[in-house]
């Protein structure tokens, strides 16, 4: 049978139920035997390795906010300003971006749960040693946050490919939908559990000491539990099927694939504003607190733990509705139109862009009106985030999701949340006139509405995504390698890129 007789088993994962079924939809044992036999991996192991995945996914962006949740500690302990505050994130968010690639490469060729086993465990020494962090050297903890990205880069890359691998259309639908429930519910998590367990100890470096133990439980998970899954094959695609292409020829093809280039740039969006409300929230509803009198003045460690904990609450709960809404909207339009999952993205962010923009200016007249505004923006951006994923992985051939993966987080990281935080920071101090409190929110205020406008930008590149959704997505779902698409074939012990038509017989 021929690959474009498969096409069923590849559609979007976002499908109705009134669509052809493919061989998951007929429901027999003998449809479910195939599926288990063509990935390697069993049913019940299978559950748990994404469960696993979630957990982990989990514990990197608990990790990733924790700082945010007691910035307010170490900026009053490093007496820093907004400027080098905003460098925490973007040291850690740079080296992430700059490694991506490489793991993308590797998690293309190589054990995938290999690779992020050395990372997560990489991660998890290097978070606990950035606790032990010197007030005399703020370089030291700048350092060891920006290896922190080392770990998080060998698992963000690759994590979404192996569940890609293991199920398909609506199943792959609710897996990566409970798979990306993590990401709002971590960092929800990382303001929560790092400003509360500061607190209790008195001493914010505690905070940075609670994922590393359970980064190394995550790695004897993913060595003892998890199973590496044959790439494509549950697409009826197996890899002897799909030929493994050179990584400047994946580059190459990524790059003409416009609903990939498009849909990366939107998600660009989503990380700049994200990137910034993460680490300044915070900081800004505390600022806001002592210029509208509701809080004292921050003369000694604690700073900000009421604003942390209210703040991480509305992320988790925000995050999962927002992820939900957006998966069950998207499912629910594709009745409509084939072009449902980058107008569902578009919407997310133009609706969350005026909610942001009253969030900021209503801090200083009604923190309840703040709060609820912050709540409204905030589920509108999550809408995006399992969306995007699947976009990602339906429009793009199993071989090269990896490297498609790792690109995206570059250009997303590198435009989006490795400048942002700074960018903001910067802004704010030199907007500021004085040191007063007035201007210490006001500065902070005035930055933080850039958020709004790039939000607008974000949705307008969704838009023009979905005008070539489907022909790059029939284009992935029928891939079949050309004459002029070289392949990696052994040669005296040694690779060499041949046409495919030399190699056929």
């Amino acid at each position: 049978m021929s690959l474009g007789e498969h096409t069923s088993d590849s559609a979007p994962f976002f499908s109705s139920d009134s669509e052809a079924e493919g061989p998951e939809d007929q429901g027999g044992p003998a449809a479910q035997q195939e599926e288990v036999s063509a990935s390697g991996v069993s049913r019940v192991r299978a559950v748990l390795t994404v469960f696993i995945l979630c957990y982990i996914n989990l514990l990197n962006y608990m990790d990733r906010f924790t700082v945010a949740g007691v910035l307010p500690d170490i900026e009053h302990d490093f007496k820093i300003d907004d400027g080098k505050s905003g460098l925490l994130q973007t040291v850690f968010i740079c080296s992430y971006m700059f490694l991506a690639p490489v793991f993308g490469y590797l998690g293309d060729r190589y054990n995938r749960k290999y690779i992020m086993s050395v990372g997560i465990g990489f991660w998890s020494l290097v978070t606990l040693a950035s606790s032990y962090t010197p007030k005399e050297h703020f370089w030291v903890l700048l350092l060891t946050r920006g290896l922190v990205g080392v770990g998080e880069a060998s698992y963000s890359t690759i994590a979404p490919t192996i569940i890609a691998d293991l199920y398909v259309k609506g199943k792959r639908t609710n897996m990566l939908s409970i798979f990306y429930f993590a990401i709002p519910v971590g960092s929800g998590l990382g303001y929560i559990v790092g400003s509360q367990v500061s607190n209790l100890m008195k001493d914010w470096h505690w905070a940075l000491r609670v994922t590393p133990g359970l980064g190394l439980v995550a790695v004897l998970l993913l060595l003892f539990v998890v199973q590496e899954p044959k790439r494509g094959a549950v697409e009826a695609r197996p890899e002897h099927h799909l030929h493994q292409t050179s990584w400047l020829m994946d580059l190459h093809a990524l790059s003409r694939n416009r609903s990939f280039v498009l849909s990366t740039f939107g998600f660009t969006a989503v990380a700049f504003v994200t990137g910034s409300l993460a680490l300044w929230a915070p900081t800004f509803l505390y600022r806001a607190g002592v210029f509208t009198g509701e809080k004292a003045p921050c003369t000694e460690a604690h700073c900000a733990s009421s604003d942390s904990l209210i703040f991480g609450i509305i992320t988790c709960v925000t995050g999962v509705l927002g992820v939900a809404s957006g998966v069950q909207v998207s499912r629910q339009l594709r009745k409509k139109t084939p072009r449902a999952d980058p107008l569902v993205c578009a919407a997310g962010l133009m609706l969350s862009a005026p909610f942001l923009y009253l969030a900021i200016v209503f801090a200083q007249a009604s923190t309840i009106a703040t709060y609820v505004f912050i709540f409204l923006g905030e589920t509108f951006l999550s809408m995006n985030w399992a969306i995007v994923a699947d976009i990602l992985l339906y429009v793009v051939v199993p071989t090269r999701r990896s490297t498609a993966e790792a690109l995206q987080i570059v250009i997303s990281h590198l435009l989006g949340d490795a400048g942002s935080p700074y960018l903001i920071g910067v802004v704010s101090d030199s907007l500021r006139k004085t040191d007063s409190f007035l201007w210490q929110f006001r500065s902070l205020q005035l930055s933080l509405l850039l958020c709004s406008f790039v939000a607008v930008v974000g949705g307008a590149f969704f838009l023009a995504t979905a005008l070539f959704i489907e022909t790059d997505r029939n284009r992935a779902e029928n891939h079949v390698a050309t004459d002029d698409e070289p392949i990696v074939v052994p040669k005296s012990g040694r690779s060499t890129r041949v046409p495919v038509s030399s190699v056929l017989i």
